[in-house]
Parts: C-alpha cells; sequence; structure tokens
C-alpha cells in the first residue's frame, strides 16, 4: 500500500510478521493486529509518509530517484540474518533501499510517543548512514540538504 508518486524521493514497505501455518487462531489475530498497527504510523492519517510526501527527487540531485524504507515487524531469526542494513544501489532504478526492523521491544512494548520517536530517530540514522554510501557512489544526491531539510519539517 504505497501511495508514493514518481516524484517523490521517499517511499515505504512493510513486511508483516511471518506467522507459521500450524499458529493459533489467538496469535494470528493478534500479529494481524500488531501489523494493522504498525501500517498506520506509516500511511495512517499523521503517519510518516505524510511527511515523507514532501520531498521531491529533483530537489536534491539526479542519481537517486528512490530511497525505500523497508520495515521488517518482529522478523524471524533466518530473515534477521539475512537483511542488510542498506543495500546496493540498484543504477538502472536510481533507488536504494534501507532497512529497519520492527520488534516487540523496539517498537510495540512502547508508547505512542516513544514509537514516534524510534521511527524518527531510527530513519535520521539510517539516513546518515546512507550518506556514506551515497559518497563512495559518487552520486550527486545532496544528502546533508535533505536529511536537514527533513529535520526541519519533522517535529515530534
Amino acid at each position: 500500500m504505497n501511495t508514493r508518486n514518481n516524484l517523490e524521493i521517499f517511499g515505504c514497505f512493510v513486511s508483516g510478521q511471518p506467522l507459521m501455518a500450524e499458529t493459533n487462531q489467538i496469535i494470528k489475530d493478534k500479529v494481524i493486529e500488531k501489523n494493522a498497527l504498525f501500517r498506520s504510523y506509516i500511511w495512517g492519517e499523521a503517519g510518516i509518509c505524510t511527511i515523507l510526501n514532501k520531498f521531491i527527487l529533483t530537489d536534491y540531485g539526479d542519481d537517486l530517484n528512490l530511497i525505500l524504507f523497508q520495515f521488517y515487524l518482529n522478523p524471524i531469526p533466518f530473515q534477521l540474518q539475512h537483511l542488510k542494513e542498506i543495500l546496493n544501489y540498484r543504477k538502472n532504478e536510481k533507488s536504494i533501499a534501507v532497512t529497519i526492523v520492527i520488534t516487540d521491544e523496539n517498537f510495540f512494548f512502547k508508547s505512542n510517543n516513544e514509537r514516534g520517536q524510534f521511527l524518527r530517530d531510527t530513519i535520521f540514522m539510517r539516513l546518515k548512514s546512507l550518506t556514506v554510501n551515497i559518497k563512495k557512489k559518487k552520486l550527486d544526491t545532496k544528502m546533508e540538504k535533505l536529511i536537514s531539510d527533513l529535520q526541519e519539517k519533522w517535529v515530534l
């Protein structure tokens, strides 16, 4: 459910918590509820996409068309072993993906304010890490400006 248009530099993807086929219905219902709760923080009325969708890619350079935030909810250990914080730059798509792992401990067991702060802090940490990656690839993306502009607009 990504409502991103082609002018926005940010996009979001959410991978819900995996379930085993034999999981009982009570646990399945709780997982479905958690997945819906998290998605409301991304695409809800006051979700982070409301903030992220304000940034137009042409304002920050020509070499990067998409920074995709990939959120993984309570991934199983096998998934966790294969997740990278920042994926490789895709030259053909001019895109790069940034992984954020969401767990009960860092998100679901927290208060509403703590959840918002966690998402904000983690996104800024990943963007700062991405800045190093962008410089190594010699892309023209103005990451410092993008981060600064995002900090101005994203006030909790």
